[in-house]
């Protein structure tokens, strides 16, 4: 198996239309886009996924070792429930998160820096199948790809994490800029490509 780090490259496709529509209703201030003092740990490409335990939407909580003991796991980190570039993302994940885990035992893992209310009102308002975790200190965020502060406080840095079953990280992508991403799609067939880059 071969691990990689890529950026948003154009190599998936965007729903345009979704993310217009995703931002008209639910504008990032451009304020975040400066930002201030960020912390960015180390590529964790190759290595151990730190493990975590956050409270969801749905009420219980999440570990992510319990999540491998199943399948492989996809880390999303988000910055807010504010962020229209996080509900486009997550859009893509929710579209293929039951196929992953349903043919592949695959689960996706979206963790979110804002408060568990304010991420309720989130998954209602985009119509969320899955479960988002929050991580409103962003003491997870800083495991993986990092924090910054904005005007919203402390806020993720946006980062995509392919964790395999044995909890290694196979494929990381971390934001330069808000609006950098990994779609859901891309990921289906990385993992479905035995962790490699059909598109390369």
């Amino acid at each position: 198996m071969l691990a990689m780090r890529t950026v948003t490259d154009g190599t998936t496709t965007k729903p345009v239309v979704a993310a217009r529509v995703m931002r008209e209703q639910y504008p990032t201030p451009p304020s975040i886009d400066a930002g201030g003092p960020s912390t960015r740990p180390m590529s964790l490409l190759g290595t151990e996924a730190p493990d975590f335990t956050l409270e969801r939407t749905a009420g219980d909580e999440v570990t992510l070792s319990e999540t491998l003991e199943s399948g492989p796991t996809v880390v999303l980190v988000n910055r807010g429930h504010w962020c229209s570039f996080c509900a486009e993302q997550l859009q893509t994940f929710d579209e293929v998160a039951y196929d992953l885990w349903f043919n592949d035992g695959v689960d996706v893992l979206p963790v979110v820096t804002s408060e568990l209310g304010d991420l309720t009102e989130m998954r209602d308002r985009f119509d969320f199948d899955f479960q988002l975790a929050a991580d409103p200190d962003g003491s997870v965020a800083d495991q993986y790809s990092g924090t910054e502060e904005t005007s919203h406080g402390v806020t993720g840095i946006a980062g995509t994490y392919v964790v395999d079953e044995d909890g290694v990280v196979q494929y990381e992508q971390v934001a330069d800029h808000p609006a950098d991403r990994t779609y859901g799609n891309w990921v289906r067939y990385f993992i479905r490509n035995d962790y490699e880059d059909i598109f390369a």
